[in-house]
């Protein structure tokens, strides 16, 4: 089992409802892959202060789960994911950070 874990960080900040359309949107491509066990979305909760931080700080943390290395790699040319991603990066631009790991409990 792997989990692909992505730190998503948008330039400007989204409205609650558009984060909320992002992450179902990202969500749903992939459990309609049928190459993911499972998806975890979740808000970034702020702290005062770690804007000063010079380092990537997330808008959302997203998680899937894979069976095995195969599967992650085929999960990132399923249909509509580059599509999905261009349509919000030309609306909302943002980067991510990624780590494929092991279950961390």
């Amino acid at each position: 089992m792997i989990h692909h874990t992505m730190i998503v960080s948008f330039q400007n900040p989204l409205p609650g409802s558009a984060l909320d359309q992002y992450l179902a949107d990202i969500e749903r491509i992939m459990l309609d892959s049928g190459l993911v066990q499972s998806v975890t979305t979740r808000r970034h909760l702020p702290v005062p202060g770690e804007e000063d931080i010079p380092a990537l700080i997330a808008t959302a943390i997203v998680q899937f789960t894979v069976a095995d290395a195969d599967a992650l790699a085929k999960v990132f040319t399923v249909p509509g994911l580059h599509e999905a991603i261009e349509r919000w990066q030309a609306r909302h631009p943002y980067r991510v950070a990624c780590a494929n790991h092991q279950p961390l409990a």
